[in-house]
């Protein structure tokens, strides 16, 4: 069985068409979905699905692009769900610099009361950062204590040096399908130096569609290209990634059966 760390099946892209997606996906061995919200109303519409689906478990969380929205309603309605059997994450929560007219000190102010959610309800958190790792790793070294219940750093694909940081935080990193395009030598780079249990595979779908079919509509189907790329990197053959990133997944998310 392969688990699916990240995905966005709720996206307006797969949402009509999710019974076929969880299908397919259950005929790739991919039996496990963990859906991450990105903001309040799709944090609502995975927990939801996470209901209907015995396949499908979700994170809640306000992604830094949507950090405006986190106020007194949304924070009751992440301690309102914190104990629900099928949340599995804070998330996806973070940093992200890409877009001008971000405004750094909300983002750091919202992730921090996230962290602060996660650690009081014991959950993991599912973090984003993008262009921002100074200050996500000071953010982190900062506030250690609140990470007891460990995290994962998704579609992972910074420095080896930032991966260093971030074994040392106790967190562990998913590797997506980026790791299967022609230039991620670095991608490849972090694979042959990750320890083998802090790890696990995402899909990010709808986004970031592994080879061969690259540019396309990214679904959790794919997870076993992801792992057949690190197997061949690692001189492994997939069945042990399928075993080692399960095993990962299951000991971060406690939640999953």
């Amino acid at each position: 069985m392969f688990i699916d760390t990240h995905a966005h099946i709720n996206d307006d892209k797969l949402i009509d068409d999710i019974q076929n997606v969880i299908e397919r996906a259950h005929n790739e061995n991919v039996d496990i979905i963990i859906n991450s919200g990105s903001s309040y109303s799709s944090s609502k519409s995975s927990i939801e699905i996470a209901n209907k689906f015995k396949e499908v478990y979700a994170c809640i969380g306000i992604h830094p692009e949507n950090c405006e929205e986190y106020n007194d309603e949304v924070e009751k309605f992440i301690i309102d769900n914190a104990n629900n059997k099928k949340v599995v994450a804070i998330g996806e929560i973070g940093l992200d610099y890409h877009y001008e007219g971000y405004n750094c000190d909300l983002q750091k102010k919202v992730f921090i009361k996230q962290l602060e959610l996660a650690h009081r309800y014991n959950l993991p958190v599912v973090i984003h950062s993008r262009d921002a790792t100074k200050d996500m790793i000071e953010i982190l070294k900062e506030y250690k204590s609140l990470l007891t219940n460990g995290g994962l750093m998704h579609c992972f694909n910074g420095s080896v040096e930032t991966l260093n940081e971030i074994l040392k935080l106790g967190l562990k990193v998913s590797f997506g399908g980026i790791v299967t395009f022609k230039n991620a030598r670095n991608s490849s780079s972090l694979i042959t130096q990750i320890p083998i249990d802090s790890f696990t595979l995402e899909t990010d779908c709808p986004y970031l569609c592994p080879e061969p079919f690259r540019g396309n509509l990214n679904e959790p189907k794919n997870i076993p290209l992801i792992a057949k790329k690190i197997a061949d990197i690692l001189g492994l053959n997939i069945k042990e990634i399928e075993e080692i990133t399960t095993k990962n997944a299951k000991n971060l998310f406690k939640k999953l059966i």
